[in-house]
């Protein structure tokens, strides 16, 4: 697993934005996250090591821009080139996040035709709202491999009237920080169970600092959040693990 981060800096556009760990980190650093900058690492899927090896090994998934989203509009210039580095590493899995999956069409590629092969798109659904806004478009678009991240879960979300054969796979995830909203097991447990009516894979990544289940809180230290979510045992494949990645 590697980490692309061609950009920085977002704006809160979502209630999942509330407590963005982007904002959050920025915060400590004395640094304004609502401003998009590019970062020394744009080129680094293109960029080789010392004796000709490439920075990123090839067969590598990609998580790509975690501190920001890849269609941001002060990215609409940076990203034909980001395109074009993705287009050149076919040996690569770029995997996409974002909440802005209405902006998927500008700047892109005129070969893009119905989707590189090595893009996954992932749209974030963190309420019902969400769903019923992101969920059409995100079916609607040319993407050869879509998936749907539930994360920061602040709410029940019912997929289940979009998850055909064109979603790959659905990740749900509690909020992390101090001031973390609840997560409830039931709500993890009712898309557990609508991806298992649809057969499509789902993965429980992390419980979030406020876990619910049985009717009990439970405060989970950011280091075990992963952990305890594995242990539930309810996930039909491995979630993908980063720790920069909450997109909360």
């Amino acid at each position: 697993m590697a980490v692309w981060r061609p950009w920085h800096g977002c704006h809160k556009c979502s209630p999942g934005c509330l407590n963005c760990y982007v904002y959050r980190t920025d915060e400590r650093f004395g640094r304004d996250a609502s401003k998009v900058v590019l970062t020394k690492e744009y080129d680094l899927p293109v960029r080789g090591r010392r004796g000709g090896e490439p920075a990123i090994t090839s067969g590598e998934t990609v998580f790509t821009c975690l501190t920001s989203d890849f269609f941001i509009e002060e990215a609409d210039e940076w990203r034909v080139r980001a395109w074009r580095m993705i287009r050149s590493r076919p040996d690569l899995m770029f995997y996409i996040i974002t909440k802005r999956i209405e902006r998927f069409r500008v700047s892109l590629p005129e070969d893009w035709g119905e989707g590189y092969p090595n893009v996954t798109v992932a749209a974030t659904c963190e309420c019902q709202s969400k769903a019923a806004q992101r969920m059409p478009v995100l079916l609607d678009m040319p993407i050869r491999h879509r998936e749907v991240v539930c994360e920061p879960l602040i709410e029940p979300v019912d997929l289940s009237p979009w998850l055909c054969g064109k979603i790959e796979g659905v990740i749900a995830g509690g909020e992390s920080g101090e001031r973390a909203r609840i997560c409830r097991y039931e709500w993890v447990l009712s898309l557990r169970d609508q991806c298992r009516a649809a057969g499509v894979p789902f993965s429980f990544k992390q419980t979030g600092a406020h876990f619910e289940k049985d009717g009990r809180v439970y405060q989970i230290p950011r280091k075990y959040q992963h952990e305890q979510a594995r242990r539930a045992g309810i996930g039909t494949r491995r979630a993908h693990e980063e720790e920069d990645d909450d997109e909360n």
